[in-house]
């Protein structure tokens, strides 16, 4: 009978420990999402006074920053997983080591970024379909917020680190000094300098070296604390990037199904790719919520099987889908009731809001398994279980495109083009659940 009434004691202080973990990891870590799409609102506030060729050059350029930043997202989550799993085996050194490497690859990777940007620039806006009013600003923009690639993506190896670490509200409060810096520059050097668009560009690229320059001090104050070198290694550099390749396809072939998505809508008329800008810009905000969960899960994950723990890394793992479902359901019943006031937020179009309406219905519903996605997949990632993850969103992108294309000519609108996106959702959760559900993943020690 002691035995018996032990056990679910013991259970409901084990999901206490994970819901603590979970909260403590993923609250700050919201915050740190939500900061970064604050930045290229508060650049098109201020710009947008400038003139419509002034923000319609900053929509093309930051388009295209934003594409070229998130495409090394990996930097980020190959980082928190390596780092985190050194963390579980209790080596803080090789940690903090593992880290730089990831750190010195972000610089050479943006160092090679700005070399292709510079002079490529007018193209690259040309190709992006800038008018000939709005090309000069985008190309100006462009080429002055190049220079700040590299502290960008030195923020998103830098935020690995600490996520690894299982520091999430460092993060946060860079993010929030970065933005309110950013804000207060382009409004001083667009309007006070009166440098226009290039004002706005170099208090962007000045805040993200400030940035940059916050992480590394936070970084090499933990090195020297535990004796961790700061000198690049080409071994270890060598072997960020290896990590990274399999997110990197990862991320490709996601943001390759968001472009389908878009190109589709916008053969379905004005009126459904208007919608469909609406519906995906909510479907990007309910999904910092989630990817706030899969952080924390890539964080705990990679520290338990570091750790040599697989039994806590399933029950973390079972908890944070518990979570991920939960709050998904929340976000979905929250969609259903603001629908009819979202909508006014962005457009006064009675054709639009009826193109969009039934549209986040299926948005709504969607929302139980986008969380057990996000969840999934940060599991699998704070496993460094990146080929897999490749593979499987490689495989999602050849059953969605052909779906998607079809939707246009068997008819159904957005309404079925949203629902060819839950699908590839779905696709998603069972590729993710069957590796989860067959252990595969579960690779313990502090390297995989």
């Amino acid at each position: 009978m002691v035995l018996m009434t032990q056990a679910p004691v013991t259970s409901r202080a084990t999901r206490r420990q994970h819901d603590r973990e979970i909260v403590a990891l993923a609250v700050p870590a919201f915050g740190a999402l939500v900061a970064e799409p604050l930045f290229v609102m508060a650049d098109s506030a201020i710009v947008g006074h400038l003139g419509t060729a002034q923000l319609a050059g900053l929509g093309v350029a930051s388009a295209l920053l934003m594409t070229a930043v998130s495409i090394f997202v990996f930097l980020a989550y190959a980082t928190t997983a390596a780092v985190a799993r050194r963390v579980g085996a209790g080596d803080l050194q090789a940690a903090i080591r593992q880290g730089m490497d990831g750190i010195w690859l972000a610089l050479l990777l943006g160092a090679a970024v700005i070399a292709a940007v510079l002079p490529t620039a007018p193209t690259v806006v040309e190709l992006f379909g800038a008018s000939d009013t709005a090309a000069p600003y985008a190309t100006a923009y462009l080429r002055i917020s190049a220079l700040g690639i590299p502290a960008m993506l030195v923020v998103l190896a830098s935020t690995g680190v600490l996520r690894g670490l299982q520091d999430t509200k460092t993060p946060l409060y860079v993010a929030v000094a970065g933005f309110v810096t950013n804000a207060a520059l382009n409004a001083g050097l667009v309007y006070g300098a009166d440098l226009g668009i290039a004002g706005s560009a170099w208090g962007t690229v000045i805040a993200q070296c400030g940035m940059a320059a916050a992480y590394l001090i936070v970084v090499v104050r933990g090195a020297r604390r535990h004796g961790a070198s700061l000198r690049p290694d080409a071994a270890g550099i060598r072997a960020s990037a290896q990590a990274g390749v399999p997110l990197l396809v990862r991320t490709l072939s996601l943001r390759a199904i968001l472009m389908i998505a878009t190109a589709v809508a916008a053969r379905l008329g004005d009126a459904d790719i208007a919608a469909h800008q609406i519906v995906l810009s909510l479907w990007s905000l309910l999904a910092f919520a989630l990817d706030a969960i899969a952080i924390a899960g890539q964080a705990i994950i990679g520290r338990y099987l570091g750790a040599d723990d697989p039994e806590g890394a399933r029950h973390a793992c079972r908890r944070m889908v518990q979570w991920g479902i939960a709050v998904g359901g929340v976000l979905g019943v929250l969609v259903m009731i603001a629908r009819p006031v979202f909508l006014p937020l962005f457009t006064n179009d009675t054709v639009v809001k009826d193109a969009a309406l039934p549209a986040l219905l299926v948005v709504a519903l969607s929302q139980p398994i986008c969380g057990i996605v996000f969840v999934l997949d940060g599991v699998l990632m704070g496993a460094g279980d990146g080929p897999y993850l490749a593979w499987a969103m490689v495989a999602t992108l050849a059953v969605f495109a052909p779906l998607a294309l079809l939707v246009p000519t068997l008819g159904g609108g957005l309404t079925a083009l949203w629902g060819a996106m839950t699908l590839m959702m779905a696709m998603r959760m069972l590729t993710l659940w069957l590796r989860t559900r067959s252990g595969r993943w579960i690779v313990t020690g502090a390297t995989r």
